[in-house]
């Protein structure tokens, strides 16, 4: 009888640690969401688009990432499709951006700021995902930097805009993201995935931001 009770015990914390895994991956998941909509409105402003163009690119921005990494991986319908809650939340977060940003003219830094915080939610939580499904490491750290990434990439595109990440002046966008993934596959193996998951996130924000401030980058190839 004892033994029985133990064994239900252990069932129900590791279920509570599930539980509370999974909300955190979900409020990481809805955040970057968020901000990936906001990002995508803040991208347009002075470019003359009305409101219909900068909600599609707003979408765009929110859901490019996951996108690609789902087709990739062969998880059809994507996620987006599966959950209407999250095109409420990216559709929200535009509107009230648009709007706010709107009456006030937001600073030229906030878009930088809300895409590092865009890339750090993205990059883990598409990491996390593929390392669930039973991918190897370099196929997590490879959709982890493209579930970050890609969103803004699409959204550059669209605006007929390099691409931020390929711009020069952009200091560690991908290798920030790429940081935080490598981080995260190897601390998942030693520390909660819960903390792993934050910590991770953390180094991709912090590494991003602290370039931007500080214009740190890596070395390129010499001209002739």
């Amino acid at each position: 009888m004892r033994g029985e009770q133990e064994i239900l015990h252990v069932e129900m914390c590791a279920g509570s640690a599930l539980c509370v895994a999974m909300t955190v991956t979900q409020f990481i998941e809805y955040t970057g969401i968020a901000f990936g909509a906001m990002s995508g409105v803040l991208a347009t402003r002075g470019r003359h688009i009305d409101l219909f163009g900068v909600l599609v690119l707003s979408l765009c921005t929110a859901f490019g990432g996951g996108t690609v990494r789902d087709v990739l991986i062969g998880y059809t319908p994507v996620t987006w499709l599966r959950f209407p809650e999250w095109i409420y939340t990216a559709l929200g977060a535009a509107l009230a951006t648009f709007f706010l940003c709107g009456k006030r003219v937001p600073p030229r830094a906030l878009l930088e700021v809300v895409d590092a915080f865009m890339l750090a939610f993205f990059t883990i939580a598409g990491t996390r995902k593929i390392l669930d499904a039973g991918l190897a490491m370099p196929a997590a750290l490879g959709l982890g930097v493209i579930s970050g990434v890609s969103g803004g990439i699409l959204r550059d595109v669209v605006m007929n805009h390099l691409p931020l990440v390929f711009q020069r002046q952009t200091y560690l966008y991908a290798t920030a993201a790429f940081a935080g993934a490598l981080f995260y596959c190897i601390a998942v193996r030693w520390l909660d995935s819960t903390l792993a998951m934050w910590c991770a996130t953390a180094l991709v924000l912090v590494l991003r931001l602290a370039a931007v401030k500080w214009k740190l980058a890596l070395p390129e190839f010499p001209d002739e």
